[in-house]
Parts: structure tokens; sequence; C-alpha cells
């Protein structure tokens, strides 16, 4: 509510001193409402007395509203401070405050689940196939690699091996960035949606180019009535999670396999029906022919999947085929509330609220880190990261990256192209390189560079040789992996097409 509208109330909040807010110290406030707070554990809903001892010492950005409690005021007033709540106007606020059940403290707690999953308005790298896109901390985007469909936004179709800014963007800030086979996607803070590069939104990863190409960040005009906070690519879809929770999905062919029929040159979003429909959703990642949801729900976190079963990455112990999406209930037995979920292209994982780690799917190369090569129909622990905290997972082909709360990185599974950075490899009866790693192994290469790890990006691709990002909390970015388009942003010595230990890439993210 605007103080100079509502009539409730003359008081002129913004004159009262700011002060630093007390906080009573407790075993129980180990996590604070901002930082690294862990979505589902929002201190006010267990001990409103924090919002009571310091509340009014602070400048209040709406009038009183005497219908609210102490801990409700302060969980408005936190939620006015986040960027994509500012601009919702009051009837879209109330909609979304009964989509999160009724409370403004629910509220808080989807908003700040969405920043803690995804990096919002943080800097971010994107390890596509082939080509890669880096994001700073300002909204400022850089493309570098492989531009045979102008995927990198640039005018023109040539081959980039250094990062390159996109001046065709500048002033506007994205907080998002996702990468396909010869496509890219970026989402501004203004929630609107520009991509470049092969025109289908539904188009499988390797073959048939779209009818044309577009080389330069063009508005998809179809989400120009959605306030997009987030994108993911799949193999023959493409997915965008809106600003309230919504997800809208675009082509899957003809065979009805998101709740909807569409053909594969379909531009317009379709909402993802099913349960999801007015339960809110904080994070989406997509895989080979597949959608994981990571919803906020009164109750807690939860995971949703639809799409191809194949290998049992649904997470559901079966096999078989989602149409629409579909509660992954192995997650309530483990006693687990996931926080930040990632999908690979066989196989899928989720780091917890408490660190621990849970893979399901397809087991080839030990990428589900069980010491075996099993699949795994329902998310299991894995045990041997119990002595750590994790913070961050990122799932790509048969290969897993977890990072610990300390900035420590371990990885696991398939490190064809030297993209586990443990610069091991096996060679195989065929004459390929794979480094065939069972279980999670830290990744020392990344230890010895003295730099706290935030982020790690790799190629989700079945397709293309992988590589991979490691950001860091000051900004830097280095990469490791195949760089035989250029799409490492370093140098390659004569005849080299990978790098086996990371290099810092010359940009500075922070």
């Amino acid at each position: 509510m605007d103080a100079t509208t509502s009539g409730t109330s003359s008081i002129q909040y913004h004159n009262i001193p700011d002060q630093p807010i007390p906080v009573p110290t407790s075993n129980r406030q180990t996590r604070h409402c901002f930082g690294d707070a862990a979505p589902g554990d929002f201190p006010l809903s267990a001990n409103p007395s924090i919002a009571t001892c310091s509340f009014f010492r602070r400048p209040a950005h709406f009038a009183p509203n005497h219908e609210l409690c102490l801990s409700e005021l302060a969980a408005l007033d936190m939620c006015q401070k986040r960027a994509i709540f500012k601009p919702m106007n009051f009837e879209k606020r109330e909609d979304l405050k009964l989509r999160c059940g009724g409370s403004w403290k629910l509220v808080l707690r989807f908003l700040l689940a969405g920043e803690t999953c995804s990096r919002r308005e943080k800097s971010q790298a994107i390890a596509g196939p082939g080509h890669s896109i880096a994001v700073t901390s300002k909204g400022s985007v850089y493309t570098f690699g492989s531009n045979t469909s102008g995927q990198l936004g640039h005018g023109t179709t040539e081959q980039e091996s250094r990062p390159r800014i996109l001046r065709s963007l500048a002033g506007i800030r994205i907080i998002h960035a996702a990468a396909g086979a010869g496509r890219t996607m970026l989402v501004s803070d203004s929630g609107q949606v520009y991509s470049f590069g092969k025109d289908s939104f539904g188009e499988v990863e390797y073959g048939v180019q779209g009818s044309q190409q577009v080389n330069t960040p063009q508005i998809v005009e179809s989400l120009k009535d959605i306030f997009v906070v987030q994108a993911a690519i799949g193999n023959f879809f493409t997915a965008v999670l809106s600003r309230e929770g919504r997800v809208y999905t675009f082509s899957w062919g003809n065979e009805n396999k998101l709740g909807h029929q569409t053909e594969q040159t379909d531009l317009e979003p379709r909402p993802l029906l099913g349960p999801l429909e007015n339960i809110p959703v904080v994070q989406i990642v997509a895989g080979y022919c597949y959608l994981l949801a990571l919803a906020c729900q009164p109750s807690g976190m939860s995971v949703y999947s639809v799409g191809c079963g194949l290998g049992g990455k649904l997470g559901h112990g079966t096999k078989t085929d989602e149409k629409q999406p579909r509660l992954i209930e192995q997650f309530q037995t483990l006693n687990l509330q996931p926080m930040v979920v990632a999908a690979g292209a066989w196989h899928a994982a989720v780091v917890g609220t408490d660190g621990k780690v849970c893979t399901w799917g397809w087991g080839r190369y030990g990428c589900l880190g069980h010491g075996n090569e099993d699949c795994d129909s329902v998310p299991k622990v894995v045990e041997s990261l119990s002595n750590i905290k994790a913070v961050h997972v990122a799932t790509g082909d048969y290969t897993t990256f977890v990072v610990s709360d300390d900035g420590d990185v371990y990885s696991f599974g398939c490190g064809e192209s030297s993209s586990l950075g443990h610069n091991t490899a096996d060679v195989d009866a065929q004459g390929n390189q794979h480094a065939k790693i069972l279980s999670p192994k830290l990744v020392t290469s990344l230890k010895q560079i003295n730099e706290r790890v935030v982020q790690i990006s790799l190629t989700n691709s079945i397709y293309w040789n992988a590589h991979t990002f490691a950001l860091t909390e000051t900004g830097k970015l280095y990469a490791f992996g195949a760089g035989d388009k250029g799409q490492l942003g370093v140098e390659l010595v004569a005849n080299q097409t990978e790098r086996p230990t990371p290099e810092r890439v010359e940009i500075d993210l922070s």
C-alpha cells in the first residue's frame, strides 16, 4: 500500500533515522532473512519477536495496516526491498500473497528461495553447447564460442574465441541467461525475454536448422504480457517462469507430453497444466526431454517432474513418461527440504536445506556418485558427501559437480574433454578418453586458485563436447574442458582442443 494514497496515516516514516537492527542471539537464529538464508526456514514465522524488537526503528515503505501482526508487517517491508516485487501493483501483490498461502511471510520465503537457487540479479556464467554466456552483477552480457546460428547475438555468424560484450543491449539489465544448441535466451529485470540464434523454441538439438536465424537479440513478442524471471531450454521444448511462479512452455512436438498438444514450430507459451497451476514455482531446469520444477508451498519446498522418464530421471520409481507435473514423493520419505535442483541430460540432483545431496536417473560413468553405474529411479542421498554441507549442484551429460559451503568443489561421472577438472583419463577400446569417477572427488585444481567458488556451470548436451565454468565469490571466472569452438574464452596452444585445468577468463563479472 502506498502511504501517499492510503489516507490512513500522516506519519512520515522516512524521517525516522535509519538504525541497525539488533537480532537476539540464540541457537535458533543461525540463519538470517538476507544473504544465504535457506528457503523454507524463515525465522520470523517461528519467532515473531525478531520483528517486535526492531521493526519501527527502520523507515517503513507503506502506511500502517492495523489488520496485520508485526511479523507480517516486517515480512511485507522486506518484500518491498526485493527487485521483482517492487514494480507489482496492489492487485498483483495480493494475488501473489494468495498464491503463496495467504501470508507475507510465505511471500518473502518464495522471493528469497528464487534468489537463492537461480542467482537472480547476481553474476553468472553459462556453459552452453559450444557457446558460452557470462552476465555481470550489473546486468551486462558477454558471449563467445560457436556462432553458426547467430547465437552470440553480435550480428554475425563468426566464431568468437574471447568474451565479447553484447552492445545491442546496452542500458538493459539482464538478470538471467539460458543457452541451448545454437540458441540463447536472456531475461531482463523488467521481465522481457530476448532470444537469438535458431528461430524455433522446440527444435531438436542436433539436425535440421530452423527456417531462419536471428543474429541479434530480439524481444519474444508472445511473452510481452508475462513478467518472466527465468528461462530453461530443453531438447524439443523451452520453458519460462513468471514472476508469480507460473510455468509456461513452448512446443513439445505433437505428442501431448507437457499437458498440451502443439506443433514443433509453435511460438505461443502454454501454461503448464496440472498440480502446478496453483502452486508457486521458484526454479525450473530442463534436461533431455524433461523438466523439473522447484515449488514453494506453505508446508515446505518440493520438486515436480514432467516429460520423458527414460532412465528413471523423473524420480518416481518408474521409467515411464509423465504428461503433467507429478510430485517427487521420495523427498518426504527422506525428510529432505529441497533448496536447489539441477537437471542433467539423463540424471538429476537436488541440494537440501541441510546440505545433503540427492541424485537419481541414469547412473552411467558414476554420475550419481554412489560408487557404481546403476540407475536409481528415485532420489538417493550421496552418502560419500555426508561430511560436507553442499550449497550448489550442477549437472550435465553424465557429469555432476557439487559446491560446499566453504567453496570446495567435488565432481564425479564422465570426464570426457577434461570437463571434471581432474586431468586424468582412461582410453577405451575405441580410443576415446573418459575419466570414470564413480564417487565424488575434490577438484584440487580449483582449490589451488585460492578463491571461494560459488557457481559451477557445465555443458548439458549429449552431442557437444563438454566444458565447465567455475565462478568465484569475487567475480573471477575460470574455465576448463573442451575449447575447440572458442567456448572457453581462453587462448589454446596449437593443436590443443581442450584445457584439463582451470584457467582464468579475462573478464570481471563482479
